[in-house]
């Protein structure tokens, strides 16, 4: 990365009007800790183009404390003297205590720094946050265990949501170390409106360095490209509604933040959903919460009880409202942000573009039918198009027409009335049952439609995993789609969950 020697006396000179002389001096003499990465080391880059400065930091970590650190860099002067200041920083002191450190200690450690520095500042302090996320993926312990107060891992989103639920925390007593997950970088969607983007990753560890916490990153962008975009792009190819959420939430994030949580040696992780944790006798299970409106079990449902057991919902007997007052009486600038409405891979940018970017194949122009095969118009790609849909068939018809089905293998898009939408019988492939199959008396298929009395059918032999299960509706279900997930309740306790087969 080195570029060659510069005069020091050129560099003190090109930074007289950015940041305090005499500490300038110091860091741009001690060359000590600037050297290329040793073996083994955790590193982190930030920078480059089109700035043109780039920090390195790498940190040799042993036992939760950070033995050695030692950085390059690349551009301006003020990108050598910020990365000497966080190496200078960290050696020596403890994971949880360099996760605090933010782009205005690096200032105050350089004297002040006019608006050119403080991108170096910036710089240095992302490079030594992914050099920790380098260390808190590798499976290593992080933290000795906490001297007095209980230790837990909160999930921040850079919301209103996780910063109340880790303010909490802390006012409960407990020691809160913050972990944002990044799970998608895309430069087409909009990183500004998305959860777990790397714009939302420096808001939230903003948002965190400003509540006094600790701020770890968890990179799990390729578990999450692999299973859940991957799954989301392969379902609409095949005529089927996945349910992403459900799926990261049940086999990637929160599994992952357990695990770190464990490797911090706390004890539990605390989200800012609204549910709770009910143990009915035999265990831990979802219950709603007080919230009826933002109740979030049914994007939970994919949660294993074993993981259950580790979670916190802080939220549970609150209203959204009250979590916003309770922001704003704390001073926290995301008090009033908005909620994002779209997926975190879709953020800005829509399904259908998505999906042409990302699919195996190009748009192809199919038939639009009804149920007897009659050809009533086109379309440009069933995988467009989902169960329930009315706007943007380009058809006329006498009453209102509806997407009944989508045909994958013919590339066709079968539309009916609503009465054809109407369900009361459906298959549920891959399901996993919490407790006995009889206690279900209830489904849900969307995030905020009410659950439909039902029971299943057929003889089941107590909890578990079951191929297929067959599900019986009191009242008829309309535009259910293959593909969603079915889940499944004893009153208001989640109990199990499914996917809807064709």
């Amino acid at each position: 990365m080195d570029r060659g020697p510069i005069g020091l006396g050129s560099l003190i000179a090109s930074l007289k009007a950015t940041m305090h002389v005499d500490l300038l001096e110091g860091y741009l003499r001690d060359t000590s800790r600037r050297r290329p990465a040793p073996a083994g080391a955790h590193t982190g880059a930030a920078g480059g183009a089109p700035c043109g400065d780039l920090v390195r930091v790498s940190l040799g970590v042993d036992g939760g404390r950070i033995e050695t650190a030692s950085f390059d860099a690349e551009g301006c002067a003020a990108a050598t003297a910020a990365g000497a200041a966080i190496a200078e920083a960290v050696e020596g002191e403890a994971v949880l205590t360099a996760a605090r450190i933010g782009p205005e200690f690096v200032s105050e450690a350089l004297g002040g720094l006019s608006p050119q520095g403080r991108h170096a500042a910036e710089l240095a302090a992302d490079a030594l946050h992914r050099a920790l996320a380098s260390h808190a993926a590798s499976g290593d312990r992080l933290a000795a265990p906490p001297s007095v107060a209980e230790r837990v891992l909160v999930a921040m989103s850079g919301g209103v949501d996780s910063a109340v639920a880790a303010l909490l925390e802390r006012e409960r007593g407990a020691e809160v170390v913050a972990v944002t997950l990044k799970l998608w970088a895309d430069r087409r969607t909009d990183g500004e409106r998305s959860c777990c983007s790397p714009q939302a990753v420096v808001g939230a560890r903003s948002l965190a360095h400003q509540l006094g916490l600790p701020h770890l990153t968890l990179d799990l962008e390729h578990e999450f490209g692999a299973k859940v975009v991957d799954g989301f792009v392969r379902g609409h190819e095949e005529g089927r509604t996945p349910n992403p959420c459900i799926l990261c939430n049940g086999e990637v994030r929160i599994d992952a933040m357990v695990g770190l949580a464990e490797r911090l040696g706390a004890s539990a992780l605390a989200t800012g959903h609204y549910a709770r944790v009910v143990n009915d006798g035999d265990g831990p299970l979802l219950g709603p919460a007080a919230d009826e409106a933002k109740d979030q079990t049914y994007m939970l449902s994919g949660v294993r009880p074993s993981t259950l057991a580790r979670l916190r919902f802080p939220l549970a007997g609150l209203t959204k409202r009250e979590v916003r007052r309770l922001a704003a009486e704390a001073g926290l600038p995301v008090a009033r942000k908005s909620e994002s409405q779209d997926l975190c891979f879709l953020a800005g940018e829509g399904k259908r573009a998505f999906l042409a970017r990302h699919a195996r194949r190009p748009e192809r122009l199919g038939e639009v039918v009804d149920r007897f095969g009659t050809v009533l118009g086109s379309h440009p790609d069933h995988r467009n198009f989902t169960v329930g849909q009315r706007r943007g068939l380009g058809i006329a018809a006498a009453e209102p027409m509806y997407v009944v089905e989508t045909d994958a293998a013919r590339n066709r898009v079968v539309v009916g009335t609503r009465e054809e939408l109407a369900t009361r019988h459906m298959r549920v492939r891959g399901a996993v049952l919490h407790r006995a199959g009889q206690r279900v008396d209830r489904v849900k298929f969307r995030y905020r439609s009410r659950a439909i009395p039902c029971r299943l059918e057929g003889e089941l032999n107590g909890a578990g995993r079951y191929p297929e299960l067959r599900l019986a509706l009191e009242s008829p279900a309309y535009a259910v789609a293959p593909g969603q997930t079915a889940c499944l309740m004893d009153g208001d306790l989640v109990i199990g969950q499914g996917t809807i087969a064709a």
